[in-house]
């Protein structure tokens, strides 16, 4: 049975621990970034007393669940993610009120995590995998080098794709025989911890717990000597805090930052409309609030005029509105901070002297007045220097940068701190192939970007500040495992040795 929402009624989640759901005296208020004042709903706040209880009953949960085979774990996995369907519509709806993107992008962040968790099970049979190495000469023994789990791990994610997020990485730790604890953001919780309490409910006490709070109260989940790793996706300064945090206790981390996407647009790009449609996505889906949409256009002077045009024309018919409302293609942006910092990127643009376009009505409707909304903009040949093309904007803004030589670009798409992902556009995949490898990040597209072309099966990480250590795939699962080696004599060997 389908569950239905009532979108007027505030929504309240609890933590849940061990296998028993937890209330607490304590809650989070849920803030709705289109309607200034509206509370979508409370979810419970933890006490270092519980972030504790939460850390003692995953270590409780390892030792049986890593003593399961991986076919076992994936088999009650499979149960476990059994129905998640049935609430997506309501799960979406949550989403949409407390993050502010369109309803059918909340839809597809729940669809995305059941789709990452059933891709993660497909690999139980490669999760044990070991490899023995024969004797040689002076080294008298077999060696099978294979994988363990780690312990207790906790994954923390971020606001604007919580629950897809999440996909990345839980279900391949737990595959690989970790218990864990999941960490929503603070400012969206609702919709997240809803689905990971009913994956949880029908696992074994222990195994997954989800834990809603003050930043403050939660460092243990960091801090702790009983966390074996900790999985954060965020910004490079939080993930810069994460990484400090773990180091009194060297705990691992894996770190997925922000980025600085470069798209570059090569003299021989196709630019027809599905083409044009791609990197429309690519630069403002969810408001421009993704850390692998492209976030700098180099375009061939030569065709810069079809990319201006192009992104214009798809711009004049973009609604900003709420993102509940039918017919709005562009939401608000999630927070009062973020939208003044994005419109100050474009004042500074203007300021500069660059060309720069704005599009689409603010929404009129009194309930939404206030609300996070910002018009989007491309800016036209800005300076370099500008931090509209230095800095991750995250928001619907986008620089488009003209070069002159296959060099120039690819030098410009390098020259940053970043390295999370790129693309090439170009009719000749040879062509594309030889730019694409010299671009300095962890995943690269040709003729597509974005988060919605993302090949779940593949390894997905950054390089420089935007982070390290990979997410989905086998090599998913090995980030968190360890290698053990054991090395029996071989009498044989030792003779003729």
């Amino acid at each position: 049975m389908t569950e239905t929402l009532n979108t007027k009624a505030p929504v309240t989640t609890g933590l849940y621990i061990g296998g028993t759901e937890r209330q607490t005296e304590a809650t989070l208020e849920v803030a709705d970034p289109g309607k200034p004042g509206t509370v979508v709903g409370h979810a419970a706040a933890a006490s270092p007393r519980d972030v504790d209880d939460a850390i003692a009953a995953a270590k409780a949960a390892y030792p049986a669940w890593s003593a399961l085979s991986p076919q076992e774990r994936a088999a009650q996995m499979a149960a476990a993610i059994q129905g998640i369907a049935e609430s997506r519509d309501a799960d979406a709806a949550i989403l949409s009120q407390e993050n502010g993107k369109i309803r059918i992008e909340a839809w597809v962040d729940s669809l995305v995590f059941e789709i990452r968790w059933n891709l993660a099970l497909a690999l139980a049979d490669e999760v044990d995998a070991s490899n023995v190495l024969a004797p040689a000469p002076g080294i008298p023994v077999t060696t099978t080098v294979a994988y363990q789990p780690l312990g207790v791990v906790t994954v923390i994610v971020p606001f604007n794709w919580p629950i897809a997020i999440l996909g990345a990485s839980l279900p391949h730790a737990l595959l690989a025989g970790n218990t864990a604890i999941v960490k929503p953001p603070p400012t969206t919780p609702l919709a997240t911890t809803r689905v990971v309490q009913r994956v949880a409910e029908k696992l074994p006490p222990g195994v997954l717990n989800v834990v809603t709070g003050k930043d403050a109260d939660m460092s243990a989940l960091i801090t702790s000597p009983d966390i074996a790793k900790v999985c954060f996706t965020g910004s490079v300064a939080g993930g810069k805090r994460i990484m400090q945090m773990a180091s009194g206790s060297l705990t691992r981390v894996t770190l997925e930052l922000g980025g600085n996407d470069p798209a570059v647009v090569l003299e021989d790009a196709t630019l027809d409309d599905a083409e044009l449609d791609r990197l429309y996505a690519a630069i403002f889906d969810t408001t421009g609030q993704i850390c692998m949409n492209a976030k700098r256009i180099y375009v061939h002077r030569s065709r810069m005029d079809d990319v201006v045009a192009g992104l214009s024309s798809r711009l004049d018919k973009a609604v900003i509105g709420y993102g509940l409302d039918e017919g709005t293609t562009m939401g608000p942006l999630h927070s009062p901070v973020q939208k003044a910092f994005v419109a100050e990127l474009i004042e500074e643009a203007k300021a500069s002297g660059a060309e720069v376009r704005e599009f689409g009505a603010l929404p009129t409707e009194p309930e939404l007045e206030g609300g996070n909304f910002l018009r989007p903009a491309i800016v036209i040949d800005p300076d370099p220097s500008l931090r509209v093309v230095t800095h991750e904007q995250f928001g619907p803004v986008i620089p488009l940068l003209p070069f002159d030589t296959e060099e120039e670009a690819v030098r410009a798409a390098n020259d940053t701190w970043a390295g999370l992902c790129g693309s090439v556009w170009s009719a000749d995949p040879e062509h594309a192939n030889r730019i694409a490898r010299q671009l300095e990040c962890g995943y690269v597209w040709v003729n597509d970007h974005g988060a919605t072309r993302l090949d779940l099966r593949a390894p997905f990480g950054g390089m420089k500040q935007s982070g390290f250590g990979r997410e989905q795939g086998i090599e998913g699962v090995r980030a968190f495992q360890d290698t053990r080696s054991i090395a029996h004599l071989d009498p044989d060997a030792l003779a003729a040795g």
